[in-house]
């Protein structure tokens, strides 16, 4: 039934349900979430603390069950789950998880692999040496106090924390429309940066950083540049690149393992290690035999073995790409400022610490000021008393009560109630002359005291050095060294840091694919062999390009239009022998009826080399390499043609080699290249050999004395001839006969220059790819017709041909060097 005393109050719910998140969402920002900037810590975290110093769970005490810091701290201070309270006090005791563990915890805590602690009823804890640090002169009236929720007792507001901890130890947090995420630093650089900042206010961020360079984390490990420490220092927000500390080991027989001891922070080892586990299984990690964990008490120890032809920091540089072995950090400086919060730079963290522990000296000091004078002020009575000790005794006989006895006092001798009730307090032995010195000798102290607690309260710089000395008694106690390194992002690595360097063959088709694949697919066979399949090709297609390179060139593609692409050999698809590759207008823009006929591997471009080229009517050009160091998406001229002319050969030189172009009907001609003026990129050329009739330019080569000058011709025939044999000409001259083109050889398809311990590779029209040992093909004079090189079936043609080379290492072990082409 409705109570006529009772009043309905309309509200809009829009209204209601505004307010009630508002204060809902303070409520989480200011009682829940985000840490106090003068002692870093959450409500939940300083109520733990607080009730472990009134429990006497102090450093130097024993272990007590977490059970009992858990009940207690609900019974008096936070009435919510246990399991929140249990969990705050297990991060502040694992060692991976701050960088200066508050609690010191005795039984299972949990792991850096994830496994979770033993239940409170398991687990003893007593406060760390460093966070009684944060409990100092908390009895002296230097912090405020304010009733807990049952107004049964009182609990601080903050901590008077003579440790900078919210830079120390960090905190995390999310809000409601807001999240906290400050990493942790090492005390004596943060000590160090308190120091300067009383020393000098208006240091500027790059003074401070000269001591705090960035955090510290428990789990050490590198972080990547300073470009993020740098923003989040000034603005409050920055983002960081954390990476694991790996190093590479060499065993025996040749292989290498990676060991890394220190892993990013927060990142769980046992869900690192299973990622490696799945990426290998996956196969997108290569090059992987073994994985296992060595981790101890000693540290931490993830061993990755490699096999015997992995590339070991080509892996590394793997798994940080894949894996969380690096790792972003996004920093958050935000915290409670009076109740309200605030995103922080690094001068304005340090500055308002600075402003608390002001406040805290200036109260202890006036706390122990009051202290002083109300204790003078008793010695002062007692003093009175012993100078008039038999008129005090009589009195006292004399009186009926101790009232009574007490007003005499105050009566007779002018003494404050305080120093009546001391007087009457007074044992006998303390009218001895001994103990009469005494007093007079703790009053003359007190004096001291009393004039130096004043001259501190009159000079704040006083209370600034009594600052320092108290940072520095911490950094004496509790600092340690860095363990996070900071190295510049130089360090970071490039896409093609992933990629193992290696040769590469890369073939391009007639009908415009291309692919990559790896030379060792490709066994060495005796001159003559049938060969093996390179590639499948539609019957209207064949194999035209094939040259080695390295996955860390660049390639420079010339098109029979005179212009030039850049691709990165890894970027070109890699697929299996008998793969057909990818279509090469897929990755250059050249338009459908452009070719490609001429690739150079590049890894840097300079004006000490030069780009010759040669063009079907014998147009022959130089241009310096570093002309062409600024691609363009559709590419840039490289030459410009006559009307039906086509780009046939480009080659890298050094400017003063020796120039050998040789011709379809089996002519050639040799000149120095200083014959050719060096031109600009969009220059026409001038003549390099005068052609006959219906003969065109297939091949140019930059050749020197001693070499010889192998010709190979459609029909799978060829010679090999020493380059002496080719006269040295002019520029622009008609040549000499190469080879004799009759029926049984055809036209001539490809040149190169070679020497015995060389390797030839042909690829005919439908796709068969030989490999023979130039020293197999004997040298022969210029007249002649050859010998077989490949026995092609009917209706194949050769296609292309290039030399396969061998170079030192630095080991001094041969390996593939890129072919001439």
């Amino acid at each position: 039934m409705f109570d006529q005393r009772e009043r309905v109050v309309s509200v809009h719910i829009e209204d209601e349900m505004k307010k009630s998140y508002i204060d809902y969402a303070m409520s989480v920002i200011v009682g829940r979430a985000l840490p106090e900037v003068r002692d870093g810590l959450k409500p939940v975290h300083r109520r733990i603390i607080y009730d472990m110093y009134l429990q006497g769970m102090m450093s130097n005490k024993p272990y007590k069950k977490c059970a009992a810091i858990v009940g207690d701290t609900i019974k008096l201070f936070h009435p919510h789950g246990e399991m929140a309270i249990y969990d705050a006090l297990v991060r502040f005791a694992q060692d991976f998880a701050c960088r200066y563990p508050l609690i010191d915890g005795q039984g299972n805590f949990g792991s850096i692999d994830g496994d979770p602690p033993a239940a409170y009823r398991y687990t003893e804890a007593r406060l760390s040496a460093i966070a009684e640090e944060m409990l100092v002169d908390i009895d002296k009236d230097t912090v405020n106090f304010v009733p807990n929720f049952d107004e049964s007792t009182t609990e601080p507001t903050v901590l008077p924390c003579r440790i900078p901890n919210l830079l120390i130890n960090g905190s995390s947090g999310i809000a409601v429309g807001m999240a906290t995420n400050i990493p942790p630093h090492n005390l004596n650089e943060v000590v160090d940066a308190l120091i300067l900042l009383i020393d000098k206010p208006e240091a500027s961020l790059e003074e401070i950083m000269q001591v705090l360079p960035g955090p510290d984390f428990p789990t050490g490990a590198q972080i990547l540049g300073r470009e993020g420490i740098i923003e989040a220092y000034r603005t409050g927000k920055g983002k960081i690149v954390i990476r694991a500390q790996a190093m590479i080991e060499t065993l025996k027989g040749g292989k290498t393992q990676i060991v890394v001891n220190e892993i990013p922070y927060q990142v769980n080892k046992a869900n690192l290690i299973e990622s490696i586990a799945s990426l290998v299984r996956e196969k997108k990690i290569e090059g992987i035999s073994d994985l296992r964990d060595e981790s101890d008490r000693e540290g931490m120890r993830i061993v990755i073995e490699l096999k015997k032809d992995a590339i070991p920091q080509v892996v590394l540089n793997q798994l940080y790409k894949h894996t969380q072995l690096q790792d972003s950090f996004g920093i958050i400086n935000l915290a409670l400022v009076d109740g309200s919060p605030r995103y922080l730079s690094l001068p304005k963290m340090l500055l308002l610490f600075i402003e608390h522990r002001k406040e805290v000296v200036t109260r202890r000091t006036k706390f122990e000021l009051r202290k002083a004078q109300d204790r003078a002020h008793i010695l002062e009575g007692l003093k009175i008393a012993l100078d008039h000790l038999d008129a005090v005794i009589n009195l006292i006989r004399a009186s009926k009560t101790p009232e009574e006895a007490r007003d005499g006092l105050m009566t007779k001798f002018g003494l404050t109630e305080t120093q009546a009730l001391a007087i009457l307090a007074m044992r006998l032995q303390q009218l001895t002359g001994l103990e009469r010195q005494k007093i007079d000798d703790e009053y003359r102290e007190l004096i001291k005291t009393i004039e130096y607690l004043n001259s501190i309260l009159r000079n704040p710089k006083m209370v600034l050095d009594i600052i320092k000395k108290e940072l520095r008694e911490v950094k004496e106690k509790h600092g340690d060294k860095r363990r996070t390194q900071i190295v510049d992002a130089e360090g970071d690595f490039e896409m093609e840091d992933l990629i193992a360097e290696e040769n590469m063959v890369v073939t391009i088709t007639h009908g415009g694919y291309i692919k990559r694949i790896s030379p060792s697919t490709y066994h060495t066979q005796r001159r003559g062999g049938v060969g093996v399949t390179g590639m499948e090709t539609k019957e209207e297609d064949f194999v035209e390009q094939l040259f080695i390179a390295s996955t860390h060139d660049y390639i420079l593609f010339f098109t029979d239009k005179g212009k030039v692409h850049w691709l990165k050999v890894y970027e070109i698809p890699q697929g299996g022998r008998a793969a057909k590759g990818k279509a090469i207008v897929n990755l250059l823009e050249i338009s459908p009826e452009e070719k490609i006929t001429a690739g150079i591997p590049v890894r840097e471009f300079d004006s000490e080399h030069y780009i010759v080229m040669v063009t079907e009517q014998g147009i022959i050009k130089k241009t310096e390499l570093a002309a062409f160091s600024n691609p363009r998406k559709g590419g840039i001229i490289a030459v410009s043609l006559e009307p039906g002319d086509k780009l046939v050969e480009a080659k890298l030189t050094n400017g003063h080699q020796q120039i050998l172009i040789g011709t379809k009907q089996g002519k050639a001609i040799r000149f120095p290249e200083t014959d050719v003026r060096p031109m600009g990129r969009t220059a026409q050329g001038v003549r390099g050999i005068r052609l006959e009739k219906d003969d065109i330019v297939i091949g140019m080569e930059i050749v020197q004395e001693g070499g010889t000058l192998l010709t190979v011709c459609e029909n799978g025939y060829g010679k090999r001839t020493e380059i002496s044999e080719y006269r040295i000409q002019s520029r622009g001259g008609k040549g000499v006969i190469n080879i004799k083109t009759d029926e049984r050889n055809g036209m001539v398809v490809g040149i190169k220059e070679v020497i015995d311990s060389d390797k030839m590779m042909l690829i005919t029209s439908k796709g068969m790819v030989i490999q023979c040992p130039i020293s197999e093909i004997r040298s022969i004079s210029r007249n002649t017709k050859g010998v077989r090189l490949i026995r092609l079936e009917e209706g194949d043609k050769v296609a292309a041909v290039a030399r396969l080379g061998e170079k030192e290492n630095e080991n001094g072990e041969p390996e593939p060097a890129a072919a001439k082409l």
